[in-house]
């Protein structure tokens, strides 16, 4: 960081009489949100994104002495709803309490859970390239019941309750558990569908015909011209332009481990290696359904 964008500098240089510290540039706070969204972190796992981890950098961005605005750097795929609906409102409580403009900028992906990110964003940017849109929701998983029966392998589940297990990966699908399933998405899809209508208002242009609430995803290009964003711009770009050359970027994100940092992975003992080697492969899949 440099000196000038320092709070304990900039608050004492305020103070005093010389015109050139009472005018210091601007000073923007980037929160990077970067990985698949998600409740908990894996041990083998991908950076993940919740507000556990994210929301002591959300309280000090918005809180940063000269603030003139805050950036969000998102590079995501998505991941769960509720860690998108908390992040999301936890930066528009803090927008409106610090009474700050709240720029996103798209990076690679910005997709599901990732636009839901966006949306917080008074404005969206997004490069040419990026990937954006996928409003919709998705259930992916496994299963082993005829692998069990081929080895010998058999399932025992014990539940007191007629709708206590759902879709369990060791037994056949049943049509039930399907139905209750496919009706909590559509819970979640239309909650979805109300805040980018909500976000975006008379932005969007035509989104049933565009299949924009269908899952369908653009390119940042296609985004802007049916009004998921705002522009096309880089964030480095779009802040210069809006509060000049001087303006001072200042960054913040999640902590990481010195092991994370290292060698990209996180802490795990024992058993935890597998568990995480499944939960790495199952975020991976996430990222490659937009080809990255």
């Amino acid at each position: 960081m440099s000196l000038l964008a320092s709070p304990t500098f900039r608050r004492l240089a305020g103070k005093l009489p010389f015109k050139p510290f009472r005018n210091l540039p601007p000073v923007v706070p980037v929160v990077r949100l970067a990985g698949v969204i998600a409740g908990v972190s894996t041990p083998l796992g991908t950076r993940v994104i919740n507000l556990a981890t994210l929301a002591p950098q959300l309280e000090h961005a918005f809180s940063a002495a000269g603030a003139a605005a805050v950036a969000l750097a998102i590079n995501s795929p998505g991941g769960s709803p509720v860690q998108s609906a908390l992040l999301h409102t936890r930066i528009r409580e803090l927008a409106a309490e610090k009474k700050l403009p709240v720029f996103a900028f798209a990076e690679d992906v910005a997709a599901s859970g990732g636009y839901w990110l966006a949306l917080a964003g008074d404005e969206i940017f997004a490069d040419q390239t990026s990937i954006v849109g996928s409003i919709g929701v998705i259930s992916a998983g496994f299963g082993f019941s005829d692998l069990l029966a081929r080895i010998g392998v058999e399932r025992r589940l014990h539940t007191e309750g007629t709708r206590k297990s759902l879709l369990d990966p060791f037994r056949p699908e049943k049509p039930e558990d399907i139905e209750r399933l496919r009706r909590l998405q559509q819970e979640i899809h239309q909650r979805f569908i109300e805040l980018v209508r909500e976000r975006r208002g008379a932005k969007l242009k035509d989104p049933e015909a565009n299949g924009v609430f269908e899952g369908e995803i653009f390119t940042g290009q296609g985004a802007l011209e049916i009004g998921l964003i705002d522009g096309i711009g880089h964030l480095r770009t779009v802040m210069r332009a809006r509060f000049g050359d001087k303006v001072q970027l200042r960054g913040f994100g999640a902590p990481r481990s010195w092991l994370r940092r290292r060698l990209g992975l996180a802490e795990a003992r024992g058993g935890d290696w597998a568990e995480g080697l499944l939960a790495a492969a199952e975020k991976r899949a996430v990222w490659e359904r937009y080809g990255l």
